[in-house]
């Protein structure tokens, strides 16, 4: 072979090795982690500032790697061609389509995509420096090629960068969130915090409050003396008190200031005034996110406030542990009445109270039934079922039967779940 020959020969071995840099480069810069990456940026890494900046500038990076990538492809192809022909003659072509063949789909292709995908971080900030570079020489040509290519999508209908993102950037996050889950990477109790914390814009008061029906409240018609007792006896710190009718209530008793009341009283329940020390009752409507009542929680240093509906009739509680639960999970202290209302059974059965919410059902069994329609796991079967019904009927929907096992007046107080094959029609009564 001739001086020309080994220097083309040479030649194609450095253009396959600036195809392996332009490929492996792509599939790295899309695939790295931006929270990575940002991490860190802030750290101090200057490599990872440079990445950023690429990734900021994404269209003209990936223009300007797919042009280097054509361009040493094709100089690669022509330039194994010449030498094949040189040294075999007209039957070098054949060669050389096979012989370049094989290497771009080992050497450009798969060796650097695979060695990308599996340490995009690394691989990344290792070409951010020379890949900024190409991207600043390359910028007339990349320009003008996108302008192009804009125009020609255009004549079809489509707009680009004109249409808007089918995911949130909360559904995104809580998407990588349940993948990272599922890789085994974030732990079940992690995911849900997560999630909680996400849910917070989208649930309002009405779905976390504890009911009304459950709400434990003193009457102020009695005497001081008994209110003092049924408020301290309470396992609560924040004790409603209402007057006349349980509707109307007048206010919230702190146990903290009940005790110094009747220190200042000489533990003389009869010289308080109840009432005098009640701070007063705040009202927030039903349809208040969670996001916005943590904020006022925050702004009013309060933790107790009363949900009303549209008409101004109380629906029930709503405190600041309720919707931090939501984020953490169950909070429970010294005081608390341990009552679950989820009973796992050794069929695989679970026992539910007819008032848990489906968010906590969902939770503690690790399941995806929908809470959109009602809030309580019996308010989902009535929802479902369109019907009150009653002790002893089995429903299946959603991948479980439900049969009622208790029902009290229009109540229903206890269900039997049981995750089934999701071979049977929704809906369907037994």
């Amino acid at each position: 072979m001739t001086a020309e020959t080994w220097l083309s020969a040479t030649l194609v071995f450095l253009l396959l090795a600036a195809g392996f840099f332009f490929a492996g480069s792509e599939t790295a810069l899309t695939a790295a982690s931006r929270a990575r990456l940002l991490a860190l940026e802030k750290a101090g890494s200057r490599r990872a500032r440079v990445v950023n900046r690429l990734l900021e500038l994404r269209e003209a990076m990936i223009g300007s790697l797919l042009i280097g990538t054509a361009i040493v492809n094709t100089a690669a192809a022509a330039l194994t061609t010449s030498v094949l022909v040189d040294v075999f003659g007209n039957v070098g072509v054949i060669y050389a389509t096979g012989g370049i063949s094989v290497m771009t789909i080992i050497f450009v292709e798969v060796l650097p995509k695979t060695l990308a995908l599996n340490y995009p971080e690394r691989f990344a900030l290792a070409v951010g420096f020379p890949v900024r570079l190409i991207v600043w020489l390359l910028r007339p040509f990349t320009t003008a090629v996108n302008w192009l290519v804009r125009g020609t999508l255009r004549l079809f209908g489509f707009r680009i960068g004109k249409d808007t993102a089918l995911l949130s950037a909360a559904e995104e996050l809580r998407g990588t969130v349940d993948l990272l889950h599922r890789e085994g990477s974030v732990e079940k109790a992690d995911r849900d915090m997560l999630g909680g914390l996400l849910d917070l814009q989208e649930l309002t008061v009405a779905d976390v409050m504890v009911h009304r029906t459950k709400v434990f409240a003193v009457d102020l018609g009695q005497d001081a003396a008994r209110i003092v007792r049924e408020v301290l006896a309470a396992p609560y710190t924040r004790v409603p008190v209402w007057r006349g009718k349980p509707d109307n209530i007048v206010g919230v008793i702190h146990a903290k200031d009940l005790l110094r009341a009747l220190d200042a009283a000489d533990n003389d329940a009869a010289r308080i005034d109840p009432e005098e020390i009640a701070l007063p009752a705040w009202f927030v409507p039903d349809s208040t996110t969670l996001d916005d009542q943590l904020r006022s929680f925050r702004r009013r240093k309060m933790h107790f406030a009363f949900v009303v509906d549209e008409y101004g009739v109380v629906q029930g509680v709503v405190t600041l542990e309720d919707i931090i639960e939501e984020i953490v999970g169950d909070i429970a202290d010294e005081h608390d009445v341990a009552v679950s209302g989820v009973r796992p059974q050794a069929d695989g059965a679970v026992n539910v109270d007819g008032s848990v919410p489906i968010r906590d059902l969902n939770r503690a069994m690790d399941w995806t039934l929908p809470d959109e329609g009602a809030t309580t796991v019996a308010g989902l079967v009535i929802h479902e079922a369109r019907q009150i019904p009653e002790a002893g009927q089995t429903f299946t929907f959603h991948g479980f039967r439900f049969q009622v096992l208790r029902k009290q007046k229009n109540r229903i107080t206890s269900l039997r779940i049981t995750p089934v094959e999701r071979t049977l029609p929704d809906a369907r009564k037994t």
